[in-house]
């Protein structure tokens, strides 16, 4: 059931899970656009943690002066859920009337929509607006700051090839990418990459190393190998993981296929492997131009989702326009193309 239709004086705005280049230029049109209707924004701290401890503050055209090129997020962010209690749903909810809060625009990816479509469900007015760098969530061509983390990962791969030429070794780059491979594929891709593994496809690590051997009978006396870190050899059931902790939406911390996969190939045909774990390194920075327009047009445009009533709904990217799809139709995850991973395959 859709949110009774009120009168908007007041906009909440929040920033969810993982942070990412662009989500300042969000918040940035979010606050000079409800500036255009006469809306208020107050920004909620720290995710929906703010929310739940009541840590707001109000936004001006004075506060987000200069955060366009600015990576991170100036509300700050956490993966804090809301519905896991009780009793910390409650808060939210009183909190949200506290401080009189009409509507609320979640800038976040699944796990930061799926409490956003939960609260839309309980009669909340809500807006989402996808950012990952993964670029996993359904119903958007392009979700912010996956562009940035791709143009990062491309770079690292160029500068990879040197050092592997230079030593005739196999360079292993582990990248992001829990459920997919899209970081990986596209930064493979325009990165030159000799392998490419993705979570979708499972890989046999003897294929694998049999790619890297005719490489080498070519000629080819260095290979570079780009692999998410959600991918599993086909031997494997679970992820490779860096910690036995688990975050409040069950996430477990992933890292270690890349030193796996290198143990393996060096083991097998006993060239000299290194590896290079890009981590955190694809979420810093300023954000590309790709992103800083892509996340101003989110923040514009969920303004004007809000100003029509029309709640319930995630601001997404379809070719070049910019439309509303429901958030409960945006939650599915949205694979690596086929064909897209196929054609990599013919530069191996």
């Amino acid at each position: 059931m859709e949110p009774e239709k009120k009168q908007v004086k007041n906009l909440g705005i929040l920033t969810g899970g993982g942070d990412c280049p662009g989500l300042n230029a969000v918040i940035r049109a979010v606050v000079k656009t409800a500036g255009i209707y006469g809306y208020s924004v107050i920004g909620i701290r720290n995710g929906w943690k703010g929310i739940i401890e009541g840590d707001v503050e109000p936004l001006t055209e004075f506060s987000v002066t200069g955060i366009l090129p600015k990576g991170g997020t100036i509300l700050g962010t956490s993966r804090t859920n809301p519905f896991k209690t009780e009793e910390q749903t409650q808060q939210m909810l009183l909190n949200i009337r506290k401080y009189g809060i009409d509507a609320i625009v979640a800038i976040g990816g699944d796990d930061t929509l799926s409490v956003a479509s939960r609260l839309n469900e309980l009669h909340v007015p809500v807006v989402g607006i996808p950012k990952t760098i993964d670029n996993d969530l359904s119903g958007t061509d392009y979700t912010f700051g996956f562009d940035t983390a791709v143009t990062i990962v491309t770079d690292a791969i160029d500068r990879l090839h040197t050092t592997a030429e230079s030593h005739h070794r196999i360079m292993i780059l582990e990248v992001m990418g829990r459920h997919t491979g899209w970081i990986a594929t596209m930064a493979g891709i325009a990165g030159g990459a000799d392998q490419i593994l993705i979570p979708e496809v499972p890989f046999d690590i003897d294929d694998v190393c049999d790619g890297l051997k005719k490489r080498r009978y070519r000629g080819k006396k260095f290979s570079i190998v780009v692999v998410a870190e959600g991918a599993k050899p086909t031997d494997m059931k679970g992820f490779v993981t860096s910690s036995t902790k688990v975050d409040e939406f069950g996430h477990e911390q992933l890292g270690g296929i890349g030193h796996l996969l290198g143990k393996a190939i060096e083991e097998r045909i006993d060239v000299e492997t290194r590896v290079t774990v890009l981590g955190h390194v694809q979420r810093g920075g300023s954000p590309t131009a790709h992103d800083r327009v892509l996340a101003t047009r989110y923040g514009v445009n969920a303004v004007k989702q809000i100003h029509e009533g029309n709640y319930g709904m995630m601001v997404a990217l379809q070719g070049n326009k910019i439309v509303a799809v429901p958030l409960c139709e945006a939650l599915t995850q949205k694979n690596v193309d086929t064909d897209l991973y196929e054609m990599a395959r013919i530069f191996y």
